[in-house]
């Protein structure tokens, strides 16, 4: 089988880039050729596939993605694949990777009236459209099947389109059995004393996982816990306006930008606890990650991936719509509250469950039963 993959933007650390490397290692792994087509590429080329990086320079974001779209089906026109996999909307694709949420809802619900008048929702409410709509054939994977209804609300898309695919989850986030030595290594590392707290942010994107509502909520803590109450921000993103929002609230000596980092596990070993108050979360990997982790969790209720957390009890949801008067309060309870330990247990036990690191493989079988369909076919 030869599979094609399209991404606008690739770079380390990002889930949607997270879960592409693990399908492709999987394509690889059974011999099947891959190629990827990438409108922008950060970090090292992969091994085993052949990477294209279709340079599409343009003045906004919706012309680029419109260009790169015009730039993979002339790439594919001469170098044809038997299906193309998009990790982004956009007309054309055999199967969309959901790893976004729906856009029309956002549109509807995030932005003014005049928003839906822009050129840019022209083009993105388009290109969802195209995979969306009910006489398209394009098959949608789903990572969080709660989303299937969103999209069905605003297209009216087919049951049988939808394929919900398990969690990919890499088996090093399981806590070892090592893991007080880990964690007083990191402390050791960033002096931390064995009173103080460790608050641990992560993901690419600040701003649509909420890291405004974590620094408002640890500005609003009691003194004597916010006094020894830290957050690691751990992502690749423009950190200013966050910088500056710490520096406003008083933060600046107890909040750490470390950026993306290849050694997630051993901060989510090491932490008292996760915060994830997103605006907009298809999934949340993170919050998996940190249960299996034995890290409790503070997290929306609209994360993709919350009804883990909830059906496991293994830390706090906040409810919407979103008051950051209860987020604050909460976020006090996660640190406080005599449960901590219950949490951290509910979380570990969970990582038993086999299903939880299978996306790849179930992703695999499926796009191997498409391929031998279309062979039929024709």
């Amino acid at each position: 089988m030869r599979v094609g993959f399209a991404i606008f933007k690739y770079f380390p650390h990002g889930g949607i880039q997270r879960d592409l490397l693990k399908i492709v290692g999987e394509c690889l792994k059974r011999g099947h050729e891959v190629r990827i087509l990438a409108g922008e590429w950060q970090g090292p080329m992969l091994e085993g596939c052949d990477v294209q990086v279709l340079d599409t320079p343009a003045l906004t974001n919706h012309q680029r993605y419109r260009r790169f779209h015009d730039a993979v089906c002339g790439y594919l026109d001469m170098n044809p694949v038997d299906l193309l996999v998009g990790m982004n909307k956009m007309p054309g694709i055999d199967v969309y990777f959901a790893g976004d949420t729906c856009y029309a809802e956002k549109a509807l619900h995030q932005r003014g009236w005049w928003y839906r008048h822009t050129a840019r929702y022209r083009h993105f409410s388009a290109y969802e459209r195209a995979v969306f709509a009910p006489g398209v054939r394009t098959r949608i994977f789903t990572i969080a099947d709660s989303e299937r209804a969103v999209y069905q609300t605003h297209y009216g898309t087919p049951d049988e389109r939808f394929i919900a695919l398990p969690p990919g989850i890499e088996k090093d986030r399981i806590a070892p059995t090592e893991t007080a030595e880990i964690k007083a290594d990191l402390r050791s590392e960033f002096e931390l004393g064995e009173e103080e707290l460790l608050l641990l942010f992560v993901g690419s994107g600040f701003r649509k996982k909420g890291l405004d509502r974590v620094l408002a909520a640890m500005h609003a803590l009691p003194q004597e816990l916010a006094s020894r109450t830290h957050l690691f921000v751990l992502g690749a993103d423009n950190s200013r306006p966050f910088e500056r929002q710490a520096r406003r609230l008083g933060l600046v000596d107890r909040v750490r930008f470390l950026a993306g980092r290849d050694d997630v596990p051993r901060f989510l070993f090491s932490a008292d606890a996760l915060v994830l108050p997103a605006y907009d979360e298809a999934a949340g990997m993170i919050i998996l990650e940190a249960m299996f982790a034995g890290l409790p969790s503070l997290i929306t209720e609209n994360c993709g991936f919350a009804h883990y957390q909830r059906s496991a009890g293994a830390g706090l949801i906040t409810p919407l719509p979103f008051s950051q008067s209860c987020f604050n309060q909460q976020l006090e309870t996660l640190l406080t509250s005599p449960e901590h330990e219950a949490w951290c247990q509910a979380g570990l036990a969970q990582a038993r469950r086999q299903e939880f690191f299978q996306m790849a493989e179930v992703a695999v079988d499926h796009l191997e039963r498409f391929a031998a369909e279309r062979e039929v076919h024709a």
